[in-house]
Formats: structure tokens, C-alpha cells, sequence
């Protein structure tokens, strides 16, 4: 049975640590960071995901102001709302949560942010600095799951790894970073040939290509590393990974859950870019 992976006590580690930091920093400055979320519309999921950001902010002792907009809202609007927060110096981090209504680009809103407040690190300009290997801040969850694989102690460097899933959120970003770590790096998609053959010889697989239960046990070497970043809902209604964990966790050395594994690590690495954000703001 492979060994847990859990993102909830990495998590609990590196937030009791910012909570120090942060102290240090309110200490120091005579105010705590601040991280602006703005949220369009009603998608339920958005406003969990909102207010769980709230909740792990206040946790640290990061200002968190959440602005919230009806889907009717222009796609002006709302590019000016994040002009007056780049130039708002309370504000150190500003995240819009996707996804956006159709009528608004996702494409402009990003790149509207000033790169000094994206946390997220989506921004043309983080991304290209994340490539060369100059950067400031990284995507939440690609850095969430390096931090766990330091954590367990999983060499990278000279492995075998595969990243199932092309996204710029997840996908992109993770083959970067493992390849930064001197990883030898698969990047894999919908339009990959001969997948299984590919995952039976990687050490290190990272699955994110929103399939519940993609991942099988016979496409998994022996003793690999598997690190699941989907959620979705089974016929059943249940909440699973991209794994299909139940087999996998059998074959596998290690295995992050579902819930409970990446999750937790994304919101912690965005308190972070926020933490790291007024810093570098308040020189």
C-alpha cells in the first residue's frame, strides 16, 4: 500500500510558519499584506473556492477583501476595477477567479493585472520569466506539488516524469518546474500516442486532465510516485481524483488523496505569492 502524500499537513507546516513571517512583516511595515479576489457571477463552486481563500487569509493574517460582481458586469467594468487595485498600495496580490462569463476575456483580465500583484502567476510577463528560470512567483498548485515532493523527501533530479494534462494552470507550468529540477520530462495530452507505455516507465506522474479515474493501476510502474490533481464527481456522485486511487495506491509508492492531497497546497501557496508579494512591494 503506497505511503499518503497528505497536503493537509505540509499545509498546516508552512502556515504555521507564515503566520510568523507575517507577524514579522505587520511588525516591520505597520500593516498586514493584502490580497484582492473579485469573483464573477453565481458559479457555486467559484464562491467556495472564494470563501475558502477568505477563511485561509484571515488564518495567516493576510487582509483579504473579496469583490464580488453579477454576471452582467462589462468587461470595461471590470478592467477598470483592476486598474484602481494595481494602483491601490493596500493591495499586494489580485486573483480574478475562473471562470469568467463569455462576455469578459479571461486573456485581457489577465494580462490587465499589474505582474508585480499575480499571485497567481499567469500574467504574459510571470510566465516567461517562469520559463527562463527568473521569477518571483509561481503557479499555486505546480509549486504547491513541488513543496510536497520536497517534503516526502522524492528525489526528482535524473527521474522519469510525466504530466498528464496541457493546461497553462496546471500542465505547462509543472513540466517547468520538475524540469527546472532536472527532471526528464513528459508532457502529455489528449493527443498523446502510446500513454500507457509513457507512464510505465516514469518514476513521477502528475495527472491533470479532469477525467475522474483516468489514471489506472496497470499504466503505473511499480513503486512510482503519483500525484493526483483532479477533482470530480463519479456516476456515483462521489468526489474522486484523476487516480483511480483505490488501484493505484496498490502499485504505487506514494499517492496524494483525494480530497486532501494538492488542494490544501494550492490556497497555501497563494498566501505565499501574497506574503512575498508585499515584501518585494515594501522594500
Amino acid at each position: 500500500m503506497a505511503e499518503l502524500i497528505s497536503g493537509k499537513i505540509v499545509s498546516e507546516k508552512l502556515r504555521s510558519e507564515l503566520r510568523d513571517e507575517i507577524a514579522e512583516f505587520k511588525l516591520q511595515c505597520g500593516r498586514c499584506p493584502g490580497l484582492a479576489v473579485i469573483v464573477v457571477g453565481s458559479d457555486p463552486a467559484s464562491k467556495v473556492y472564494v470563501r475558502n481563500k477568505h477563511k485561509a487569509c484571515l488564518d495567516v493574517g493576510i487582509e483579504s477583501y473579496q469583490i464580488e460582481y453579477p454576471d452582467g458586469i462589462s468587461e470595461e467594468e471590470l478592467l477598470l476595477k483592476i486598474d484602481e487595485l494595481n494602483a491601490d498600495t493596500k493591495i499586494n496580490g489580485i486573483l480574478v477567479q475562473l471562470p469568467l462569463p463569455n462576455n469578459i476575456s479571461e486573456k485581457k483580465v489577465i494580462e490587465r493585472i499589474s505582474p508585480d500583484k499575480d499571485v497567481d502567476a499567469f500574467h504574459p510577463a510571470n510566465v516567461g520569466r517562469i520559463t527562463i528560470g527568473n521569477y518571483s512567483f509561481l503557479p499555486c498548485t505546480p509549486s504547491g506539488i513541488i513543496s510536497l515532493l520536497d517534503y516526502y523527501g522524492v528525489q526528482i533530479s535524473g527521474k522519469n516524469c510525466a504530466v498528464i494534462g496541457r493546461s497553462n494552470i496546471v500542465g505547462k507550468p509543472m513540466a517547468l518546474l520538475l524540469t527546472e529540477r532536472n527532471g526528464t520530462v513528459t508532457l502529455c495530452h489528449s493527443k498523446t500516442q502510446k500513454l500507457k507505455e509513457i507512464t510505465l516507465n516514469s518514476d513521477i506522474i502528475v495527472v491533470a486532465i479532469g477525467k475522474a479515474e483516468f489514471l489506472t493501476a496497470d499504466m503505473v510502474k511499480p513503486g512510482a510516485v503519483v500525484i493526483d490533481v483532479g477533482i470530480n464527481r463519479n456516476d456515483e456522485g462521489k468526489l474522486v481524483g484523476d487516480v483511480k486511487f483505490d488501484e493505484v495506491s496498490q502499485v504505487a509508492s506514494m499517492i496524494t488523496p483525494v480530497p486532501g492531497g494538492v488542494g490544501p497546497m494550492t490556497i497555501t501557496t497563494l498566501l505565499k505569492n501574497t506574503l512575498l508579494a508585499a515584501k518585494i512591494q515594501n522594500k
